[in-house]
């Protein structure tokens, strides 16, 4: 769509609310009226020309007196919803009285089938009714939403009765989505809230989607196949995932048929995607969206898929999804939890301040494993998913578990100012149970982000787009696994590590006529004996060896261990002791699982040449995985030679004297 057209429906619908909402609620407000007209006014125009048809078949069923009538009626409206209502929404813009106008509002939205029903319940709109009818604006919202001056319909409007000059274009389902993000964005920033956060630009999904597709493309079949989106927003990605394959399997001659589902948690949005799916003609789809939280409530906890695309929240608590899944200690969870080669338990649960990794888990426990194809998944992250955590943690083990089964395939760095609410950088992880042969034990890394076209006027945060000639370009380097300066692959150890703790004895020097507080014993009489076993014990005993010392005071071990730390101190001086490290000189290495010769040979050539002494404590070590774009494709930043800097410096220079000298002129 235009971003002319999108921007002159988003600001027509945003001054409906300042024209007509102003004076009754505050601004964070006006979506409660805004969002449910908009949905109601296109679901209206969709069922228009077929309002006739409906109310005849609803006159034969009551006659009938058969009591189920919504199949029926919903087939005479040609879609997957109808209104049973004997009104239109243009139809009550005549009416005098606000009471008339109320019950016929209200009878126009009963009539709407059920799935219609639980849209207009999620946006909770009935509520804002006596309102809007107290203060006498209901009417006038109406109007405004039936101008002609804007088309919410998918059908084109024309100035002319022969149908050849279009005067509004028909707005596609994913267009409608993205007026309806907007919306949400604006009022959003109103609110000071996460303004957009549910949604991906569309050229950023048809990136997605052609990473997902289009490698496969030749092994596509006469088939259905399933779409899932677990935080699906208002249902673009979907839409768009569907319009590719659709495409491709076209141009393939294969018959394909498709069917999307998807869980969505804020019910707005919620109402929006079940609303899109409405208006396919498919009331299928639309039962197949679940409302909740993917995290704790799973609405597809038995069902497998063929594709998955999604962009989770990200940087987002999700503290309530964690506390309701019993703590996160105790989460249980198949699909967050994953299993060591010895039996032992792999806890992939991240901090609850960011559940996006959780997200691609809950995809990945969801893919086939018993087709030729697999399962394919892209889904997009900012870059807290492929670093953050050290080895050990929820975070580093999720990455672990997905590179260590061979399940990534490539992760692409997209450009900063891409999405409408962070400018931050962003990556999209490409994920398959069944690699190809040249990719199997490997990841490719695409940096993309300088790979972008300004747009002519920002959208939120949104400074540039992918372009068709530059996700072409992308693809292209994708599918033909190339190697340059922007596309790199690399083998699956590369982006692992042994996170180890490097222990070093502890040495202490004894000090046995040091002052011992009377108040550690129970008995006067224990530090007495203490004092004398002490005095004994350094006639013959040595002073810098505390192992040596400790045996010669033939003191229990519990009494040692309360006069240890009064008569001792560090000494590197003194003999080591034995299995006891100096937490002061506690370090951690990170050491590469490509490093030659393991962790052996790093302490051998890293650490004993400077401290001879120092060990592994083996059972702390811990395996970790990150990826560094940083790593890989930093170019630093070429100085200019001293000679010219000099020189500019000379020139600056003697600018300022000149200046300076016409200064001084003029005060003369």
């Amino acid at each position: 769509m235009d971003n002319q057209i999108h921007n002159t429906i988003v600001s027509f619908i945003w001054g409906i609310a300042d024209d007509c909402l102003r004076d009754v609620y505050v601004r964070g407000k006006y979506r409660d009226v805004i969002l449910p007209m908009t949905v109601i006014r296109r679901l209206d125009a969709m069922l228009e020309d077929s309002k006739e048809a409906v109310l005849d078949m609803k006159k034969k069923l009551d006659e009938a007196r058969i009591d189920n009538q919504w199949p029926a009626l919903c087939n005479a409206a040609g879609q997957a919803f109808c209104n049973a209502s004997p009104f239109r929404l243009r139809d009550l813009t005549s009416r005098a009285k606000k009471q008339t106008l109320k019950a016929d509002f209200e009878a126009y939205l009963d009539g709407f089938s059920p799935n219609v029903q639980e849209i207009l319940e999620k946006f909770r709109f009935r509520n804002q009714i006596d309102t809007m009818i107290e203060a006498d604006i209901l009417g006038a919202v109406i109007e405004k939403f039936i101008s002609p001056d804007i088309n919410l319909s998918p059908k084109p409007v024309y100035k002319d009765d022969a149908q050849t000059i279009v005067r509004h274009p028909g707005l596609d389902n994913h267009s409608m989505g993205t007026i309806f993000e907007e919306l949400i964005r604006k009022f959003n920033e109103e609110n000071n809230e996460e303004a957009g956060e549910h949604w991906t630009p569309r050229d950023v999904v048809e990136l997605m989607a052609d990473l997902v597709f289009i490698p496969i493309a030749d092994k596509i079949k006469d088939a259905t196949y399933s779409c899932y989106d677990g935080a699906c927003g208002t249902g673009g990605m979907l839409t768009v995932a569907q319009d590719r394959l659709l495409a491709i399997a076209q141009k393939l001659k294969k018959n394909v048929s498709i069917h999307l589902f998807g869980q969505e948690v804020n019910p707005e949005t919620y109402a929006i995607c079940k609303a899109d799916m409405l208006l396919k003609g498919d009331g299928e789809q639309a039962e197949h969206i679940s409302y909740g939280s993917t995290l704790s409530l799973d609405g597809n906890a038995t069902r497998q898929f063929d594709f998955m695309l999604s962009n989770p929240p990200y940087g987002k608590s999700w503290k309530v999804d964690a506390e309701k899944m019993g703590g996160k200690k105790e989460i249980l969870d198949t699909r967050f939890n994953a299993y060591l080669e010895g039996g032992e338990q792999m806890a992939m649960i991240p901090r609850t301040s960011d559940g996006q990794l959780l997200f691609l888990l809950n995809n990945v426990a969801k893919m086939k494993k018993d087709t030729p194809l697999g399962s394919r998944i892209a889904e997009v992250h900012n870059g807290s998913s492929i670093f953050t955590g050290d080895a050990g943690s929820g975070e580093s083990n999720a990455r672990r578990y997905l590179i260590e089964n061979d399940l990534v395939e490539a992760i692409i760095a997209l450009p900063e100012n891409m999405f409408y609410n962070t400018g931050i950088g962003t990556f999209i992880w490409i994920l398959s149970n069944q690699k190809e042969e040249r990719r199997k034990g490997k990841i490719q890394l695409i940096d993309a982000t300088a790979m972008k076209s300004p747009l002519r006027k920002n959208m939120g945060k949104k400074n540039c787009e992918i372009t068709s000639e530059i996700r072409n370009e992308i693809v292209r380097i994708f599918t033909e696994m190339e190697q340059s300066e922007v596309s790199m692959i690399f083998d699956n150890e590369e982006f692992g590590y042994w996170s180890v703790t490097v222990e070093r004895p502890l040495r202490l020097r004894v000090y046995p006529d040091r002052e011992i507080p009377a108040d550690i014993f129970k008995k006067a009489d224990e530090l007495a004996a203490v004092k004398i076993a002490l005095a004994e014990a350094a006639k013959n005993a040595p002073l810098d060896d505390w192992t040596a010392f400790a045996k010669a005071t033939k003191l229990k071990a519990g009494i040692l261990k309360k006069i240890r730390s009064f008569i001792t101190e560090k000494d590197s001086s003194a003999q080591p002791i034995d299995g006891e490290p100096d937490v002061d000189l506690r370090d951690t290495e990170n050491i590469p699982f490509t490093y030659e010769g393991g962790i052996d040979t790093f302490m051998k050539n890293e650490v004993l040449p400077y401290t001879s002494d120092a060990y592994v404590d083996e059972k702390k070590t811990q395996v970790g995985y990150e990826i560094s774009f940083t790593k890989y494709f930093y170019k630093p930043v070429e100085l200019r030679p001293m000679e010219e800097i000099l020189e500019s410096l000379k020139a600056h220079e003697q600018e300022a004297d000149g200046m300076m000298a016409e200064i001084m002129e003029g005060i003369q």
